[in-house]
């Protein structure tokens, strides 16, 4: 049977609603004690593309895998991200006051609830996992597995260990790119790898199209945050640099200059569009998810 015609626009904001009921649910309510503390996570979950979450319903919907079987990845890979941009912020990090156009959780809520709220939304993305009624334990064990060691010292926190440590260094490209499928490529690749703990009768080749598709988007949304840094800042400021390259940050503009780094990206979304073809109509959402993600201009 052929998936059913989806709307792109459409099946972005279904999905979107559909995981912003399912973390509003998770989410502790702000009145619970103490509540100033969980009124932060809350402000710290909200907004942002949500593409995290998306991934692993479009990659669950390549696979045949009932909606409500995905909401607990889905919610649990939003809150580590969540968790990761509060931290990021924080003055020993980043030390930036503004995100999403308004200001971050240490400068709204103070810095020491900054730290308290991104520990207790990492902690809180595993206990959804764990207390998951929907999923067999096999599926939840495997999914905390994977999410684990996407966000841990191998995966993201890694990758921003190296980000600081390679501040004012000019790194080459290879090395560039070992250090971003670290600190933005494995979440994303964890998305796709969660949603297959539903479908343990997966063919091997179709395990490795999904990782193909998540690490050449990972890539390319990566090499187009760099674009687009620059192009935002040339529009807006008059300059030739992005925020990355102003900081003394490598990056791929830097290392490829606009134009290459701009066509780099394009033939990894088209990588990742041929990937997913052994998923037939049923990868539908997994090719328009590229689509938007290409298509973005901030």
């Amino acid at each position: 049977m052929n998936a059913p015609e989806v709307s792109p626009h459409g099946w972005l904001a279904q999905h979107v609603a559909r995981l912003e009921h399912a973390l509003d649910e998770r989410l502790p309510a702000s009145d619970t004690y103490p509540a100033r503390l969980h009124e932060a996570m809350r402000y710290g979950s909200e907004g942002g593309k949500r593409l995290r979450a998306l991934i692993v319903y479009a990659t669950g919907e390549a696979l045949g895998t009932p909606a409500e079987h995905l909401d607990a990845p889905a919610c649990a890979v939003e809150l580590i991200h969540a968790y990761s941009l509060v931290h990021d912020d924080l003055p020993a990090m980043d030390n930036d006051a503004l995100r999403r156009g308004r200001p971050t959780v240490h400068v709204a809520y103070g810095e020491a609830n900054g730290i308290l709220v991104g520990d207790a939304l990492l902690t809180l993305a595993f206990e959804v996992l764990a207390g998951d009624t929907v999923n067999d334990a096999a599926a939840r064990i495997a999914m905390v597995a994977r999410l684990a060691d996407a966000a841990g010292s191998r995966g993201m926190v890694g990758g921003q260990a190296v980000d600081i440590e390679s501040e004012g260094r000019h790194l080459a490209l290879e090395a560039l790119k070992k250090l971003h499928a670290h600190k933005t490529g494995a979440l994303i690749l964890s998305a796709l790898r969660m949603a297959a703990c539903t479908a343990p009768a997966l063919a091997t080749d179709q395990r490795a199209a999904l990782d193909t598709w998540g690490r050449c988007v990972g890539l390319a949304f990566q090499i187009q945050d760099d674009v687009l840094d620059v192009e935002s800042s040339t529009e807006k400021l008059g300059k030739t640099q992005g925020k990355d390259e102003a900081q003394d940050k490598s990056t791929y503009v830097a290392l490829l200059g606009l134009e290459s780094a701009k066509q780099r990206a394009a033939v990894l979304f088209d990588e990742a569009r041929a990937a997913i073809a052994c998923f037939g109509p049923h990868g539908r959402a997994l090719k328009q998810l590229a689509d938007h993600i290409q298509q973005r201009d901030h």
